[in-house]
């Protein structure tokens, strides 16, 4: 694979999910969800960029997260780079590419829509370029969006970890964006098609 047929998955993920992102983030309320199938929502929520929501405690814990982020991403391309060089195999040049294309649109959420956004909220869709953005440079939240509820336990037991307020437990019930697929996907190629990902280089 060429340099610039990772470019092409790169580019193509990096629209899809920029616009993806957007639209959600300028035309629902924070929290607002639309049911497309029994089991497929369309849910806008935000988080501070993290797994799960997690947050790196302090004034500049975002921040660090942020630059920190950028150093990994500046290092899965140079990998991309050396992996298409060396003519490493597709399995590895792919997943490389996913991943770096994930990362990459996960942190535009975090440099950019400090800046270029307003707060949402439950009774606000936020607008494009506002007089007042709800934060700064390096400091904005990513957004999620897509839901698979794919089916609802009953009657869960108390000592359950995941169990809902309501006594219920929902499989699958994590809120991602098409940057998190990406990522997902390529660490799923590299897992399992490892031995064909890390053959031998071709001459």
């Amino acid at each position: 694979m060429k340099l610039r047929h990772a470019a092409l998955i790169i580019f193509i993920l990096l629209v899809v999910d920029q616009f993806s992102k957007v639209y959600v983030k300028t035309h629902f309320f924070y929290g607002e969800s639309y049911t497309v199938l029994s089991w497929f929502n369309i849910t806008f929520i935000e988080n501070e960029g993290m797994a799960w929501g997690t947050k790196i405690p302090g004034e500049y814990g975002k921040l660090f997260l942020t630059l920190f982020r950028i150093l990994a991403v500046a290092g899965i391309g140079y990998w991309l780079y050396d992996s298409v060089e060396n003519k490493k195999s597709i399995f590895l040049i792919t997943a490389i590419a996913l991943i770096f294309a994930g990362a990459l649109g996960n942190i535009i959420d975090s440099v950019l829509y400090g800046v270029m956004f307003d707060e949402s909220t439950r009774y606000h869709i936020a607008t494009c370029f506002p007089e007042n953005n709800y934060g700064d440079w390096f400091h904005g939240r990513v957004v999620d969006m897509f839901e698979f509820p794919i089916y609802t336990f009953e009657n869960v037991p108390n000592w359950f970890p995941f169990r809902n307020n309501d006594g219920t437990f929902t499989f699958f019930n994590a809120i991602f964006n098409v940057a998190d697929f990406a990522i997902s996907v390529g660490v799923g190629i590299l897992i399992f098609f490892n031995k064909k990902a890390f053959a031998p280089a071709k001459n």
